[in-house]
């Protein structure tokens, strides 16, 4: 390692040690301003992102409460229908003897009715299933489509020239039907190729996940990533510093979501892109 010499700064003459001094304090106060007025816009910009998850959570409990009561009524309506026919019976059954023909031909019309409401309440039941678990995955859900509009357009500056955009492009094991792992978001060009996880809030156990999924990834391509140089980012709406240290040093770029869009961390000056 080479050695370093220290050498005394060639000062204008005239200058005095105390009027160095002086500016070198001015200095470290006006970076210590900086820092304030940094640490203040980013308090702010939490506390908006803070905001805007609080009114998500909000909508959605919202909107749980008005599918349980929905699924409610219509459980006192099928509840109300079940027990009139039970009472219909009954008293079908009271002129059993008497009116045997009539009685067989009553059942066999009020059982195809019973079949078709039967049909319908099973296909209510399974649009609010799928309502309802639509509702688990808002959050992440919002996050994903702030980060894949317009992606592309973040990379300027790189030899990254995207046009395609692929979302939830599911990854397969030669001749498997099951899905070996998913690339959030697939960005390419004719020459290179970028799987982008999307994290609501990204910590460093994140880091080591995706580069587990990234070697995975590697042995099957999907076809658009083929012959192609590939690389790997996340996307997120919150990170921590040792993620964010961690996912560099990883060789994967970052973005993270500001305000209402979502914008490329600036990576340190070391910083090497993994092509996988």
């Amino acid at each position: 390692m080479a050695e370093t010499t220290n050498t005394i700064p060639d000062y204008p003459r005239g200058i005095t040690f105390e009027q160095v001094w002086a500016a070198l304090m001015e200095d470290r106060e006006q970076l210590k301003k900086q820092r304030e007025e940094n640490d203040r816009l980013m308090k702010e910009w939490r506390e908006d992102f803070d905001r805007r998850i609080e009114e998500t959570d909000r909508r959605m409990k919202e909107q749980r409460e008005e599918n349980d009561r929905l699924m409610k009524k219509r459980r006192e309506e099928n509840d109300r229908l079940m027990r009139k026919r039970q009472e219909d019976y009954d008293r079908q059954r009271e002129d059993y003897d008497r009116q045997r023909e009539d009685y067989d031909r009553q059942m066999e019309e009020q059982q195809k009715k019973k079949d078709q409401e039967l049909e319908e309440i099973k296909r209510i039941q399974k649009e609010n299933n799928k309502l309802i678990g639509g509702l688990g995955n808002s959050i992440g859900g919002l996050i994903e489509t702030l980060v894949a509009a317009r992606l592309w357009e973040k990379f300027q500056g790189y030899p990254y020239g995207f046009t395609r955009v692929f979302r939830r492009m599911p990854i397969y094991e030669p001749g498997s039907t099951r899905p070996l792992t998913e690339i959030d978001i697939l960005l390419s060009d004719t020459e290179w190729a970028m799987a982008v996880e999307v994290k609501r809030d990204m910590v460093i156990k994140d880091v080591e996940h995706h580069i587990e999924r990234m070697k995975r990834i590697k042995k099957n391509l999907p076809a658009e990533a083929v012959g192609k140089k590939f690389l790997a980012a996340f996307a997120c709406g919150t990170i921590t510093d040792e993620a964010r240290d961690a996912a560099f040093a990883s060789g994967f770029f970052v973005l993270e979501l500001k305000g209402e869009s979502v914008e490329l961390v600036q990576p340190p000056v070391d910083f090497n892109p993994k092509e996988w």
